[in-house]
């Protein structure tokens, strides 16, 4: 938990620093906003530099588990998560179940939530920079970040202290809780999460090993960070040819 909460403050701790100096710039021009909430929501300058804090963020929670996973470097880090292939679940299995998750996924999304708008949506549509920069995270930073700390911390406590069940009713709750505010106008997404989730933690359980977990979440992320760099420049062929390209945006983890 402790993990958890540092990834999530830090998160918190790097978007303010990011967002502060922009705001003192904008004061010295005498153009300060007075509701800040909704101007780091809706200012495309401000919603950048917050997507741009997260790579920090990512880079500090993952020096936090190697701390707290390692004891600062008494343990082995890759033996003590399982980052390992198992015998069950290898590489282009892995990358085969990352493909049906998101395509699964999308449909399950497009089924409950139609083409109703999240958060995420308004930040990728803010500007062409903060698409690209969610994009390149969603692949080289979250996937490795989130299955450390959800499957690779949480888990391996909750599983030596309730059982292997237990946990991984646990853990599919917090991860899809800690989505849950940024997709909460669509249950679709929110359920597509779910979904991933609950498939992520059950492969950790069943093999042992958190190595498949990080390359089914990349993979599923992958598909969609392409869907988000390649979208804009895409003719648009149809009204249903944007909503579905834009229930893939929604599914980044």
């Amino acid at each position: 938990m402790v993990v958890l909460l540092g990834s999530i403050v830090l998160q918190i701790v790097f978007s303010v620093l990011f967002f502060v100096p922009y705001l003192y710039h904008l004061s010295l021009r005498q153009d300060a906003p007075t509701n800040l909430i909704e101007f780091a929501l809706t200012d495309k300058t401000a919603i950048l530099l917050q997507v741009i804090s997260l790579l920090p963020a990512h880079l500090f929670s993952l020096a936090l588990v190697w701390a707290v996973v390692t004891r600062f470097g008494k343990f082995p880090f890759l033996a003590s998560l399982g980052l390992m292939w198992s015998g069950q679940l290898r590489f282009w299995g892995s990358v085969g179940l990352g493909i049906v998750l998101c395509v699964v996924g999308s449909g399950l999304a497009w089924l409950l939530g139609g083409g109703k708008p999240t958060q995420l949506d308004e930040i990728v549509n803010s500007s062409l920079a903060a698409r690209y920069v969610l994009a390149a995270l969603a692949v080289f930073t979250a996937p490795l970040v989130e299955e450390l700390i959800y499957r690779g911390v949480l888990y391996s406590a909750l599983h030596r202290l309730v059982g292997s069940s237990t946990a991984v009713i646990i853990v599919l709750g917090v991860f899809t809780l800690i989505h849950v505010p940024q997709y909460r106008s669509n249950i679709g997404v929110i359920a597509a999460v779910g979904l991933l989730s609950i498939c992520l933690t059950i492969i950790r359980a069943y093999t042992g090993r958190l190595l498949p977990c990080v390359v089914i979440h990349l993979v599923f992320n992958g598909i969609q960070a392409i869907v988000m760099v390649v979208e804009p420049h895409l003719p648009k062929i149809a009204p249903a040819s944007e909503q579905a390209a834009g229930m893939l945006l929604r599914l980044s983890s």
